[in-house]
C-alpha cells in the first residue's frame, strides 16, 4: 500500500483496495462531444477511473476522479461511467466508494453535463438504504458535486487539499476566503457535512477501509460480524468514572476497545459511532456532558440538554443503522431541551425527527440510562415508551419529569416559603416516589437496574437474545416526519 501523502487517482484506488484486486471497468470510454474543439483534447478515461475490487475480502465498487484530465470535470460519459458502477453495485449488493477530486461541471458539454449530474443523483437516491455509499474528498468538491457528497452515507475529507462547497467562499456576500474559508474541511465538519478529516490521503483511505470492515454490504446482508477475542464477561471497572464523557464509556464497553466515531466535530454533546459487542457491529448514540482528555481531565463541558444539532446528528445515524439492520445502543443522560431563543425556533422539529427515528427503527434497540433522564428529552432518547426493546438503568440514576428539588418547589410553593426543611423533605419524597430508577422499574419502564461495571455483559446477552427480532409495522409508503 502506498504511503505517499498526495496520491494520483489510480494510486488512491490501489491504496484503498487489497493488493492486486482492482479490476477496471470502462477504461477506454472517453468524451463524445466535439463542441469547442473538445475532440482535440486528450481526456483519458474521461477523467474518472471506475471498477471494482475487495477490501479484506469485501467486494466494493469504486470511482476515482482524475484532476489531471480536464480537471476531472464531469461530462456526459464521465457521469455514465459512475452510473454504470452504481448499476453493477446495486445488482450484486456491494458498497460504492467515490474518491472525489473534480473541477465540477464540464462547461463544454453544458446540458449533457447537467443531465449526467441528474442521473447520478437519481442513482444515489435509488441506492440509498440499499447499499452503503461512501465519498472521500481529496481535492475540489464544489457546486453540484457537493450535493453528490451529501447524498452519500459517509463523507471523508483530506484536511489540507480537500475543498467542499456549494458556493465558493468568495462568492458569498460579505465574505472572502481569508475571512472565513467555508470550503475548508474544519468548517464543513463543524457544520455536520463531514464525518472524518484525515491528515493525508493515506489516513483517509485507511479509515474508509476500517469502516468497510464493520458495515454490512447491503440492506439484506448479515455479514457485519467478526470473531470476538475479548472476554464476554469482562467487567468495565472504569465505566462509572467515564459517564460524563460517554465516548470513553463506549470505548470501554466495546470489544478490544474498538470505536469508530462519525461526525466527531459536529454537535459534540451527542456522540455517534460504531462499536463491537461479541463481534457484532452496534450503532451507538450517547448524550455527553463533558469531553475528557487521556488523563480524565475535563476539557469541554456541556449542560446536558438536547440540542437541535444533536438531534439531527443522532437522527441521521439512527436511520442509517435501521436501514442496514445494525442494532442500536443509546446511552441516555439528558436533563431537558436546550433553552435559548435560537433553539426555540428549531428544537421542536429536530426532537420530533429524532423521536420518529428511534420509534420507527425496527432493529434491536437497547437504552441505558447512565445519568439523568428528565422530561420529554428522556422520552426522545430511545425510551421504553417509544419502543426500546430493553432498558437498563445504572445505580443512582434519575428518571422523571424534572429535578426533584425543582418539582418540590413548584408543588409546594407556599410550604417552601415557610421552611427550607419542608422543601428538603418534600424533594426527598418526590425523588423516591417519582424520580428514581427504582420507581421507573416498578412501573415497568426500566427492565433492570445494574451495576456500571456489569454493563458490557448485560448488553452482549441482550443483543444475543434480540438477534432474531421481527416486528410488524402498519403498511405505508413512508412516513412524513
Amino acid at each position: 500500500m502506498s504511503t505517499t501523502a498526495q496520491l494520483s487517482a489510480r494510486e488512491r484506488i490501489i491504496s484503498l483496495l487489497d493488493d492486486n484486486s482492482f479490476v477496471e471497468v470502462g477504461a477506454c470510454v472517453t468524451q463524445r462531444s466535439t463542441d469547442f474543439n473538445l475532440q482535440q483534447k486528450d481526456i483519458p478515461a474521461d477523467g474518472v477511473i471506475t471498477g471494482y475490487g475487495v477490501i479484506d475480502g469485501n467486494l466494493v465498487y469504486v470511482y476515482s476522479q482524475d484532476s489531471t484530465a480536464l480537471g476531472g470535470s464531469i461530462g456526459e460519459m464521465h457521469a455514465k461511467k459512475i452510473v454504470n458502477i452504481y448499476n453493477l453495485a446495486l445488482k450484486v449488493g456491494a458498497p460504492v466508494i467515490g474518491l472525489i477530486d473534480c473541477a465540477g461541471f464540464r462547461l463544454q458539454e453544458a446540458t449533457d453535463a447537467l443531465n449526467g449530474f441528474g442521473e447520478i443523483y437519481l442513482k444515489q437516491t435509488m441506492a440509498s438504504g440499499v447499499i452503503p455509499q461512501i465519498n472521500a474528498i481529496f481535492g475540489t468538491c464544489g457546486g453540484g458535486l457537493a450535493v453528490m457528497a451529501s447524498l452519500s452515507d459517509f463523507t471523508f475529507m483530506e484536511g489540507k487539499n480537500g475543498k467542499l462547497f456549494v458556493n465558493a467562499p468568495n462568492a458569498i456576500g460579505g465574505n472572502y476566503k481569508e475571512k472565513c474559508d467555508t470550503s475548508a474541511a474544519s468548517f464543513q465538519a463543524k457544520a455536520g457535512l463531514v464525518d472524518y478529516i484525515g491528515e493525508t490521503d493515506v489516513d483517509v483511505i485507511e479509515n474508509i477501509r476500517q469502516l468497510i470492515r464493520i458495515l454490512p454490504s447491503n440492506n439484506e446482508d448479515d455479514a457485519s460480524f467478526d470473531e470476538c477475542t475479548d472476554d464476554l464477561n469482562r467487567l468495565v471497572s472504569i465505566l462509572d468514572t467515564e459517564i460524563k464523557d460517554t465516548k470513553k464509556a463506549l470505548v470501554a464497553l466495546s470489544d478490544n476497545h474498538f470505536f469508530f466515531e462519525v461526525k466527531s466535530s459536529y454537535a459534540k454533546e451527542m456522540v455517534t459511532g460504531f462499536i463491537r459487542l461479541n463481534g457484532m457491529t452496534i450503532g451507538a448514540v450517547a448524550n455527553r456532558t463533558a469531553i475528557c482528555d487521556d488523563d480524565s481531565k475535563v476539557t469541554e463541558k456541556f449542560d446536558g440538554s438536547l440540542t437541535t444539532a444533536g438531534c439531527y446528528k443522532a437522527e441521521s445515524f439512527v436511520k442509517f443503522c435501521d436501514a442496514y439492520n445494525i442494532p442500536i445502543l443509546s446511552l441516555t443522560n439528558v436533563n431537558g431541551y436546550k433553552a435559548t431563543i435560537e433553539e426555540e425556533g428549531t428544537i421542536a422539529i429536530a426532537a420530533a425527527k429524532l423521536t420518529y427515528a428511534f420509534a420507527n427503527a425496527s432493529v434491536a434497540k437497547i437504552n441505558v440510562i447512565v445519568g439523568k433522564a428528565y422530561g420529554g428529552a428522556y422520552i426522545t432518547m430511545n425510551s421504553k415508551h417509544i419502543g426500546a426493546d430493553m432498558v437498563f438503568a445504572l445505580t443512582n440514576t434519575e428518571i422523571g419529569m424534572m429535578d426533584a428539588t425543582l418539582a418540590a418547589q413548584i408543588m409546594y410553593a407556599e410550604e417552601a416559603k415557610k421552611s427550607i426543611e419542608i422543601l428538603k423533605e418534600k424533594a426527598a419524597q418526590y425523588a423516591t416516589l417519582q424520580s428514581s430508577a427504582e420507581a421507573a422499574a416498578k412501573r415497568g419502564y426500566v427492565d433492570c437496574i445494574i451495576e456500571p461495571e456489569t454493563l458490557r455483559k448485560h448488553l452482549i446477552y441482550s443483543y444475543e437474545m434480540l438477534f432474531t427480532k421481527r416486528e410488524s409495522r402498519p403498511a405505508k409508503k413512508h412516513g412524513t416526519v
